[in-house]
């Protein structure tokens, strides 16, 4: 079992959702970011989504853009992430998930991306703009090397892209809980948390819900229908509103250990 399974079980067996908390590797910079990620993980977090900056980052919304072009501007590149990761991994277990568009990993190389993670210590990858049909070249080599591959499902997904999420999901499914961009607010968060929680049933597997979700109240509104809360926009807003390095690490915890908080019993 890998280490994003392995948490999903433990936070199973504790009774409450997984937190899944976004980070934009190299904002403020990647040195930042290592320390942000050991401060979320002894917060509560458990998984963080690493985010691989690109310059066309069409599913998110202002925050997020705004701190990619933070780090893009600092010098991220896809072989940096991956040297953060290492760095992580050497001060945490905590499971780190690779989140980004198909662009770098393209540039990269798909067997290249996949071996390089695998010995950094990653532990999977959600690509957003990398569509099922498409995604064997890196799907196969990630699971043959023993990394997770997470899809994404939302309100306008057909039933066939849905149950080809479910057959193609290694570890959970990513709910995007509205149409729209991360940051945005979401219009009914305990409708979406039920549709996550009727299809979660359907597949048989875990679903983390996504997008909208912001505050402790929220978390407590999605935590009791599903397996996974995933929290981003938030995360990154009290980064950009720090004044230092060391205040941000002090927003995150205060932050994380919050959100978790609203992680209710089942």
């Amino acid at each position: 079992m890998g280490r994003i399974a392995a948490a999903f079980e433990n936070a199973r067996n504790e009774n409450r959702a997984t937190l899944v908390i976004y980070l934009c590797a190299g904002d403020p910079d990647l040195d930042a970011t290592v320390e942000l990620a050991v401060a979320a993980a002894e917060s509560g977090a458990d998984v963080i989504e690493l985010g691989v900056p690109f310059s066309d980052p069409t599913a998110d919304g202002p925050a997020i853009q705004r701190a990619a072009e933070r780090s893009l501007r600092g010098g991220t590149t896809l072989a940096k992430v991956l040297d953060t990761v290492r760095s992580i991994r050497r001060r945490t277990e905590v499971p780190i998930l690779l989140f980004g568009y198909y662009n770098p990993i393209l540039v990269y190389g798909e067997q290249k991306l996949v071996d390089d993670a695998a010995d950094s210590g990653a532990d999977g990858f959600l690509v957003v703009n990398l569509p099922p049909e498409e995604s064997a070249g890196l799907r196969e080599p990630a699971i043959a090397r023993g990394l997770d591959f997470v899809p994404l499902v939302a309100p306008t997904s057909d039933p066939r892209r849905i149950k080809q999420a479910g057959e193609m999901a290694t570890s959970f499914i990513y709910y995007v809980s509205m149409t729209g961009v991360t940051g945005s607010a979401a219009s009914d968060l305990a409708s979406a948390a039920q549709r996550a929680s009727a299809l979660q049933r359907e597949l048989g597997r875990p679903l983390a819900i996504g997008f909208g979700v912001k505050t402790k109240a929220d978390v407590a509104t999605v935590s009791p229908q599903v397996e996974g809360v995933v929290v981003g926009s938030a995360v990154v807003q009290a980064i950009e509103a720090a004044p230092s390095t060391e205040a941000a690490v002090t927003a995150v915890r205060a932050l994380v250990s919050d959100l978790a908080g609203g992680l209710s019993r089942r």
